[in-house]
């Protein structure tokens, strides 16, 4: 299947690749398609890029990459919504927002992340709780921690 991106242009994409939103994503409930493209294949960033509307994108990283103990519960619903089964592995990115005027005061939103069931491809943004910041800042005193190929998510069920 072809896609569009007004930052890639037009792209291959396997069908298997396809990530389904049921509900979207927050402020965008209508479009559910998407798929992540690597933006260098060397950095943790992906864009998380909508395949019904070539300008929406977002920059998506994985969580343990600047907040290793950054744990979340799944509510049973959401795992309901990306059927999760007993076997599954999921995964969870946070999405970041890049100001123009400063691209190292870069933020995540631990508040918001995005689940993705590997085996179903279904997916869905979770709304936590207050405490958590929807703008973490990545860059601090503290240097990154890249996290281990064999790092548990820190995600679970409730």
């Amino acid at each position: 299947m072809k896609g569009e991106s007004t930052r890639f242009g037009t792209f291959e994409v396997a069908d298997n690749s396809l990530l389904t939103f049921p509900s979207g994503i927050l402020g965008f409930p209508e479009w559910t398609q998407y798929v992540l493209l690597d933006h260098d294949t060397d950095a943790p960033f992906k864009w998380l890029q909508c395949m019904e509307s070539p300008q929406l994108a977002f920059v998506v990283l994985d969580p343990s990459y600047f907040k290793p103990d950054y744990q979340i519960q799944i509510p049973l619903d959401a795992l309901i919504e990306i059927q999760k089964q007993d076997s599954d592995e999921l995964s969870v990115v946070t999405v970041l927002t890049i100001p123009s005027h400063d691209p190292s005061a870069v933020t995540a939103n631990l508040r918001g992340p995005l689940v993705m069931n590997h085996r179903t491809r279904l997916c869905k943004q979770l709304v936590l709780s207050d405490d958590l910041p929807t703008r973490y800042p990545l860059f601090s005193e503290a240097t990154p921690q890249r996290p281990s190929s064999d790092r548990p998510v820190h995600a679970s069920a409730c």
